[in-house]
Parts: C-alpha cells; sequence; structure tokens
C-alpha cells in the first residue's frame, strides 16, 4: 500500500524531476516510510512506501527486474503472490526480494499483459518497459485503488490522488461542472472515468492503459462480470456453503502481513462476519499478523438512533476480541470535515463518510492494516431499496404471485423504511429545484435486480465508498483490505440466481446461510440496514447550524451558476425551524461550496 506518481513525457523531452517530486510530495500521508523515484529519458517515476510486506530495504520502489530493462512503481497488495512466486521459480524466474512487487514484474515478464487475469488483490500499478519503449498502467478488477490521469504540457501524468497531479500549475483548475452537478442533483461521483476536475480523469476497475511515445492509448476492459438474471434455481445449502469456504479463504489471503491487522466493527452483518472468520483462522491457523487477540475498532453515538453498541457488544461477547470504540466529538467536527475533504479530493454525498474517518483515526496507533465488509451489499442486495427492482423484475416476468410474496415480505420487514423513502422521493425531487443547470440523469435502481447489481458493482455506488475507504484509511497511514470483493467470491455471487439474494423480504439471503451458527442470530437475523452511519440531520440542525448559514449567506455562495443560493438559504432555514424535512441536498451544496473555495483560493 503506497502512494504512486509519474510523468511520461510525450514530446521527446524529458521527465521533469521537480514537478514528479512535487506529485509525490502530496503523497506523503499514503507512505511514510520511505520514498523513491527513477528518472529514465522521458519518463519519471515516483513512490511513497507504507511498508505492509518485506519490511526491509530490499521493498523499496521503483523496482526493477535483474537487467533493468522493466521498472515499477505499484500500490496495493497481490495476496496470492506467495502461490504465484512458486509458479514463477519453477518457470525460471529468480527473486532478489521477498516482496509482491517483485511477483508482478516477473509475472509481467512471463504473461506479459495477460499477467492481470493471474493476481488476485487490489492493485494500481505503472510499468516502465525500457525495451518495448511503453508504459503500462492498470487498475484492479473493482477498483479498490485509485489511479488518476491526465496529460498536460505535451506529458502524460499519473497520480494515486487527484492532488498530486494539481501540483502541475496547469492541471484541475478548474471544476467539471457536468460531474459537479451530477453530484449535487443525484449524490453520485466516480461513476465515469470523468472526476470532478477539468480534464483529470481515473483509469476505470478493470482496465489497462498503454503510454508511449506514440501517445497515449484507449483504456481497455481485462475483466467483466455478469449478473444472474434467473430469480431462482440454487441449491441452498450447496450455494451457502460454497460462499463460506470462499470467504474464509479471502479472509485468509487479506491476512498476510509483516505488520498488524485489525478489523473495523461497525454490528453489521458484513463486517461481523469478518471479524468471526478472522477469530476462527486465529485458532485454527494462529497467523501472525493478527496477535493472540483480534483487536477491532468501532463507532459510537449518544444518539440512540445511530448508535450499534448493542449489536458490537454481541459479537464481543460471541468472539472475546479486543474491542475499541470511538465516539465522534462534535467540538472539533467542521475542523475534521475540512481536512477530511481535503483527503478526499472531491465533495462527498453525506457525512456517513466521517464515522469511517474516525475509525480510522482510532486504529492508527494500533494496527497498520484494517479488513472490512465493504462490497457485500452491492452483490448481495443488502440494501433495502433493492426490493424494488427484484419485485419489478418478477412482474416483467410474469411471476405475478412470487411477485406478491416478496411485497409481502418486504412490507413486514421494512415497513417503516418504504414509508420514509416515499417522504424522501417527494423532498429530494423537490430539493433538485434549488439547483440551476442540467446534469445527466442517474437513477440507481432503475431496471430489474440484476442490472441494478451490475450497474452497483461497476458504476453507480462501490466505486464511490471504495474512495471513501481508500482516502479514509489512507489519510491515517493503514491499508484497507475488504475480502469481500475477492474476484473468486464476486464472480461466484454474480452467478447466483436471485432469489439467493433477496427471498422473502429477507436481503442477503445465501450469506445469512452461509453464518448460520458462526454469527450470532441477533446479528444474523437483523433487518435493519445501517453500518457506519453518521446523525447527519440531528449535526446540521445543531453543530454544524452556525457554519451552514455563514455559507449559504455569503456572497461566494450567491455567485455560484450551481444553485439558487436565496431559495437553499430559505429552504435550510425552513428545515431548522422545523417547517419542512431533511434530506441530504442541503450536506451536498454545503460540502460543494467549500470545495469550491480551493478552486478560488479563499
Amino acid at each position: 500500500m503506497c502512494g504512486i506518481a509519474g510523468q511520461f513525457a510525450l514530446n521527446g523531452g524529458k521527465a521533469d524531476t521537480a514537478l514528479v517530486g512535487a506529485m509525490a510530495e502530496r503523497l506523503r500521508h499514503r507512505g511514510p516510510d520511505g520514498e523513491g523515484s527513477l528518472f529514465s529519458g522521458p519518463v519519471g517515476l515516483a513512490h511513497r512506501r507504507l511498508a505492509i510486506i518485506d519490511l526491509s530495504d530490499e521493498g523499496r520502489q521503483p523496482m526493477a527486474n535483474e537487467d533493468g530493462s522493466i521498472w515499477i512503481v505499484f500500490n496495493g497488495e497481490i495476496y496470492n503472490y506467495l502461490e504465484l512466486r512458486e509458479e514463477l521459480l519453477a518457470a525460471g524466474h529468480r527473486f532478489a526480494t521477498a516482496t509482491d512487487t517483485e511477483v508482478i514484474l516477473h509475472a509481467y515478464e512471463e504473461w506479459g499483459r495477460n499477467c492481470l487475469h493471474r493476481f488476485n488483490g487490489m492493485w494500481a500499478f505503472a510499468i516502465w518497459d525500457e525495451r518495448r519503449r511503453e508504459l503500462f498502467c492498470a487498475r484492479d478488477r473493482l477498483g479498490v485503488k485509485p489511479f488518476y490521469y491526465t496529460t498536460a504540457g505535451d506529458s502524460f501524468l499519473f497520480a494515486s490522488e487527484i492532488k498530486a497531479l494539481r501540483a502541475h500549475p496547469a492541471v484541475g483548475q478548474k471544476p467539471n461542472d457536468r460531474m459537479l452537478l451530477t453530484f449535487l442533483a443525484w449524490g453520485v461521483a466516480d461513476h465515469t472515468e470523468e472526476t470532478m476536475y477539468d480534464g483529470i480523469c481515473q483509469l476505470r476497475p478493470a482496465h489497462f492503459i498503454i503510454v508511449s511515445e506514440r501517445g497515449v492509448g484507449e483504456p481497455q476492459r481485462y475483466w467483466d462480470v455478469t449478473v444472474n438474471a434467473a430469480s431462482q434455481g440454487a441449491d441452498d445449502e450447496a450455494a451457502a456453503r460454497r460462499v463460506r469456504e470462499l470467504l474464509t479463504d479471502a479472509v485468509r489471503l487479506r491476512l498476510r502481513s509483516d505488520v498488524p491487522v485489525g478489523t473495523c466493527l461497525s454490528g453489521g452483518i458484513d463486517s461481523s462476519t469478518i471479524t468471526v472468520l478472522i477469530n476462527d483462522l486465529l485458532r485454527a491457523e494462529h497467523p501472525g499478523s493478527v496477535g493472540e487477540r483480534q483487536k477491532t475498532f468501532s463507532v459510537c453515538f449518544d444518539d440512540e438512533r445511530f448508535d450499534e453498541s448493542r449489536h458490537i457488544d454481541t459479537v464481543v461477547a460471541a468472539t472475546g476480541v479486543a474491542s475499541q470504540r470511538v465516539t465522534p466529538d462534535t467540538d472539533g467536527l467542521w475542523e475534521d470535515i475540512g481536512r477530511l475533504l481535503y483527503m478526499q479530493d472531491e465533495p462527498f454525498a453525506s457525512l456517513s463518510i466521517y464515522a469511517q474517518y474516525c475509525v480510522m483515526r482510532l486504529a492508527r496507533d494500533e494496527v497498520k492494516v484494517v479488513l472490512d465488509g465493504q462490497g457485500a451489499d452491492e452483490q448481495l442486495a443488502g440494501y433495502i431499496a433493492y426490493q424494488a427492482p427484484y419485485i419489478r423484475g418478477l412482474l416483467r416476468q410474469g411471476r405475478v404471485l412470487a411477485a406478491l410474496r416478496e411485497a409481502v415480505g418486504s412490507a413486514k420487514n421494512h415497513r417503516s423504511f418504504f414509508s420514509w423513502a416515499a417522504r424522501q422521493f417527494v423532498v429530494r425531487s423537490e430539493r433538485r429545484g434549488l439547483l440551476r443547470g442540467s446534469a445527466p440523469e442517474v437513477l440507481r435502481y432503475a431496471g430489474s435486480l440484476d442490472e441494478v447489481l451490475k450497474r452497483e458493482v461497476t458504476a453507480s455506488n462501490l466505486p464511490l465508498l471504495l474512495h471513501w475507504e481508500d482516502r479514509n484509511s489512507m489519510a491515517f497511514s493503514i491499508e484497507a483490505r475488504v475480502p469481500f470483493l475477492d474476484y473468486r467470491l464476486v464472480e461466484y455471487l454474480a452467478g447466483l440466481p436471485l432469489d439467493q439474494k433477496i427471498r422473502g423480504g429477507v436481503t442477503k439471503y445465501v450469506l445469512r446461510q452461509a453464518i448460520r451458527g458462526l454469527v450470532p442470530d441477533a446479528v444474523r437475523c437483523r433487518m435493519d440496514k445501517m453500518g457506519f452511519v453518521t446523525p447527519e440531520e440531528a449535526w446540521m440542525k445543531d453543530e454544524l447550524r452556525p457554519h451552514i448559514l455563514a455559507l449559504f449567506s455569503s456572497p461566494e455562495f450567491a455567485r455560484r451558476p450551481y444553485w439558487d443560493a436565496e431559495r437553499a438559504l430559505r429552504n435550510y432555514r425552513e428545515f431548522l425551524g422545523g417547517k419542512s424535512q431533511y434530506s441530504t441536498e442541503f450536506w451536498r451544496i454545503a460540502c460543494a461550496e467549500v470545495w469550491l473555495r480551493q478552486f478560488d483560493g479563499l
């Protein structure tokens, strides 16, 4: 886990050492354990190291093969590097280090671009192939690790974070109005290759790109996943058994580390499952990275509506794990939000991100790696709103009785959610009227469930959550690992029929069956969906009130072309006075205003 940056001069010139160095300096938080650089003709590569595997100086990057003809800068982890190393040794390769970075180098030598299909892990890397005179850049299948790029001054520039690219004076100096308006209207980001900075793109998950003296090639997809549209057909017991096997092995691989590993425990089904599986592996296989007792990190709140302490207590009592918890101190909330926004680079849609930020800050003094349950909801239809497209799909198939059964189950288990969602739909539709300009419509829940889940995993939701998690963890120099996104598990879950994901209004059906007898039923059978959430509405009404009023009343806010400032202020005051419901549009507008001031230099 690290920060990477680089330049390829496309005009026949040499890489700019000062520019590449400045880019790397802006990534210092991602890699406090060391730095390195390479300059070879048109190419400049820089690396900030967070040492996780092979802590010796031999793990420094940029790293070269034996004859120095191939160099790499790499951010991430290849979890199956030990197995690949054995295969490559058998093929005649020789290794000078014990790192997974060197495994990538030799895998590229052995299999070329097809090496990407061999990796199980998370990665963003750039390989400079001196013989071919080309830069091979790639990102992992699900986009756990970031890779941003742009062209400026006849150069191709890349980096782990947008702020590094902005070290170039001509890069990212204006907002991308279309993307900003889409965010304001629909709360989405990271759903396309564009960012909210004009001219800065991201390499999409499961893509690679080739850069040479001939120019910058088109990004190419090397992996995809298809979600099964069948509504039934799998054997329940066999499916549950296979999910448990795959998830256990995914966790086992992600415990490989030469530094301490802990767990983010929210009290929900997904993080509780990871916690219990680690505890079982601790007893059976004694992974040294965990220590004698697993360390877990959680966030709690004084407001019982958002506090999951009782569920965390249940898991802790069942496992005996060490539990550390933090209750966010709202006295410093506004200052924290300022640093959080800087780390994220782009405005974020809700304050739920802040809970995760606080958990990472809590964990930083204890561990350098954390595992969590990210990615399960989008694959297993964990969000309650997925019920509607499932029922819609059943009706399209003419399965009226099945649709009716699901509707009854949804109403039984989630009545309060649907009542709230109906009210919010009206409020949010009205609040979009505060915006000026047009934005492409992004309807997350349009279509049948298989279409929705494919879109959620690859575009509309998961990439955004992974963006948040990467920046939150790296803000405190922590590596976050996500077992539910092991590509073997992703492919298996995608292939299961839809009734293994929702049945009778019960979400994550196959996972609940897979962890029967493993995770306490009080958690396994939960029907409420929370995770790391925050009391955003309460904060926006109380602690953040003076800051939001100051923003919405400012002349800078009034000059923006993106919203009707007078109406926004009036609407917010109506909310404060109890005359209207809260909706996240208030926060999105406020967050966007703070972000825009970065451009204005205020």
